[in-house]
This record gives C-alpha cells, structure tokens and sequence, in this order.
C-alpha cells in the first residue's frame, strides 16, 4: 500500500533570553526564510494534488462512459442483399446467415442492395451505415510510385516491351488505340519461377505511367470469415476507381485462382467465392478507363482455366530464368554502384551462373561484396565472385540434402 510523502514540519521560533539584538534580529531572519521555503513546497504539493485530482476525474468520466457502453446492446454489421415489399433481406458478415427483417419506413426509401447496416439481435436494422472501403485494400496501397524502372530489370526485353504495350501505353497513349479501333489487353498475367523479376516488371510500369500501385498477395484474399475475402475484392477495384490511373498487381494470384476442385470443405468454398468475385469484377471491368490489373504467379499449372479465359487476362507472357545474354545485364545492373576490379570478367561469370534467376544473382553479388568487405578492401574482385558462387552452391546442394533426408 502506498503512502502519500509526509508533509515538511512547521517552522518553530525559540529565542534564547540571553540572545543579543543581534542575534534574535538574525534569528528572526533564518526563521522567516525557513517559513517561505515551507509555503513553496506546500504549493507544490498543492499543485501536484490538483493535477492528480483532475487525472482521477478523467479516469472516472471515462469508466462512466465506458459502463454506459457496456450497458448498450451491441449491434452487428450486415449487408442489404435485397429490397422487396415484405421486407429485406440482410445477410450478417461473418456467418453468411442471410435473414429476411422488417425496417422502419424512415429508413427503407434509403437502403439498396449492397448497402451496409447495423442491427441488432432480432436483426432488426437500426441504421444506414458509410460504405467505407475495408482497411486492408486501404493499406495495399502505395501512394507514391515504385522506384524501380525498366533499367533495373535485364534479361527479359520481350517480356518488358510486351507488358509495356499492354499496360503502360493505354494509359499514356489512350488515343492511339482508339485511333486503330481495338481494345487493349484488359489483363496481363506473368508466370514463370520465383525470383525472374515478375514484381519487378509490375512496379516499373507503376513508376513509368505515374500510376498509384495497388500490390496485393492473393493468400491475403484467403480470408479466415465467411464472405470476407469477396468484400475485400470488392473493396480493392472500388479503391482503384477511386486512385486511377492505378495498376493492380495480385501476386501468387494461384492462392485464390487454383483449379475447382470438388472439396466441400468451407475453406475450399470460400477460396471458391473469392474467385468468382474476382472474376466478376474483372468481367464488370471492361471499361476500365486508367487502370490496369497485372497478375503474377510461379504456379501457372495450377491456375483455372476460367481465370485464363480471353477477356479476363489476354496476355499471358512467360519470365523465364534468364538467358547468357541476361545473366552478363543483370550482373552489370547489380553492380553498377559497386567499386569493381579491372580483373572482372561478367561474360565468363554470366556462363557459369547457368539455372541462375535474376534474384539469385542479385545474392550473388551481394555476397561477393561481403568477401571484399571481410579482407577490409574497397574493390570487388573476380575471385570474390567466384568464392561466393561456390558458397551459393554449397548452400543449395545441404538445403537439398536436407529436404531429401526429411522426406525419408
């Protein structure tokens, strides 16, 4: 238990009777003093009280307000699914539960189908809700554009002037395609292993057409909640309406488009659902206007043919592990801020990186600069190079005896 500090004792004035003038007038003097000093740390006592006091009061007319919330029945968020003469009909997120209720008449010339509501536990609806975008799309979006540009990528050229003309010259030169009388690809999907520079490519098309990059996983689309991962697609087109001209990028887009399969799992009808709102919205998207959807996956044999349907993503272009040619840009690119030695030579590095992506060389060289940085010199050499290629290497041959081992 705490104690509140003691209060200072009060100043006592004894004269001794065989004092002199002199001495009671100082006297006197040293008792005054004292006497002021105890009126200022009583004030600061007084103060600090005060403070404290309003603190507590604070503290109090919040739990008052907290006790009358929680005298208050909670009420529950749903959808309007549909109006009609009896009644309507709301399904309440999270359980899918879909209820046909009576609203007041105040109320029932204002709600339309999609509407969001609260009701409460009779499932009445209480009021109107804003149809606020979901927080999650909110925070996909990059506001400012990527940095990277079409010269930080190399080894793919055709895959570059392919994305380009599908995605980055309707949103510059609108005119021109109207002028020929054709549409533009309405979506591009890239596939091909990890690590290729498919992210990349998205992000440099973002940052040369100044459109908002809206990334998102599709396994954020798998959402735990009935209904959830549909509103949040729902959500994600609405939010690029609102940003155009923007690019959405959904990468490992094989989360949410796998082949159908006949599983009766909720969690595989719910992947379902999800598809089939992306597909809705991308088919309700034929006027899209500045905004362009771009797909990326390193599983395409995964993929159901209905997301592959012209119309939905009418470029499908391959990123494949770089060639020779590729490998010696890439290297070139990556070490283009680096100090490097006269003795390197990136065409006979670029032959024996063989099977290498674009992402595993990236590590290379980043590694090699820590071999230069160990020996305490400023220069990357050819034999640091090397010396990280065989550590490269090593490193795949144990995770690969390891994975084998695990499996037996």
């Amino acid at each position: 238990m705490s104690h509140s500090p003691s209060l200072p004792d009060r100043p006592r004035l004894d004269l001794d009777p065989d004092m002199s003038d002199a001495e009671r007038l100082d006297a006197m003097r040293k008792h005054y003093a004292r006497i002021v000093q105890v009126n200022e740390e009583l004030d600061e006592r007084l103060e600090e009280a005060d403070d404290r006091r309003d603190d507590l009061q604070e503290e109090v007319d919040h739990l008052k307000r907290r006790n009358e919330v929680l005298k208050t029945s909670s009420l529950y968020i749903a959808s309007v699914e549909e109006v009609t003469d009896d009644g309507v009909v709301i399904k309440q997120h999270g359980n899918n539960q879909e209820v046909l209720t009576d609203v007041s008449p105040q109320l029932q010339d204002d709600l339309e189908p999609g509407d969001r509501v609260a009701i409460n536990d009779s499932f009445a609806v209480q009021r109107l809700l804003d149809n606020e975008t979901d927080a999650r799309a909110q925070a996909m979006e990059v506001d400012e554009s990527p940095t990277v540009t079409y010269s930080d990528i190399g080894g793919i050229d055709e895959q570059v002037r392919e994305v380009r003309e599908a995605v980055e010259d309707p949103l510059v030169n609108p005119e021109q395609f109207a002028k020929v009388g054709v549409d533009p690809p309405s979506g591009v999907l890239l596939h091909g292993p990890p690590g290729t520079g498919k992210t990349m490519l998205a992000k440099a098309v973002a940052n040369e057409t100044d459109a908002t990059f809206i990334k998102m996983a599709g396994s954020e689309l798998v959402q735990k909640f009935i209904g959830e991962g549909s509103r949040l697609v729902r959500d994600l087109f609405e939010l690029a309406s609102e940003r155009e001209p923007a690019v959405i990028f959904i990468d490992e887009i094989d989360a949410v488009a796998a082949k159908r399969t006949d599983s009766k799992t909720s969690g595989d009808a719910e992947v379902q659902r999800t598809m089939m709102q992306l597909l809705s919205e991308m088919d309700g998207f034929e006027d899209r206007g500045e905004i362009r959807i771009i797909a990326a996956t390193n599983r395409f044999d995964m993929l159901d043919e209905a997301i592959l349907r012209p119309g939905r993503f009418d470029r499908l272009i391959e990123v494949p592990k770089p060639a020779v040619e590729g490998r010696e840009q890439i290297l070139r690119i990556h070490t283009r801020n680096m100090n490097i030695a006269d003795d390197v030579d990136f065409e006979a590095l670029a032959e024996e990186l063989d099977d290498y992506s674009g992402a595993d060389i990236a590590s290379l060289t980043t590694e090699a600069g820590m071999y230069a940085i160990r020996d305490e010199r400023t220069t990357v050499t050819h034999e640091d190079f090397e010396q990280a290629r065989e550590k490269i290497e090593a490193s795949d041959d144990d995770s690969d005896a390891a994975a084998r081992s695990y499996q037996y």
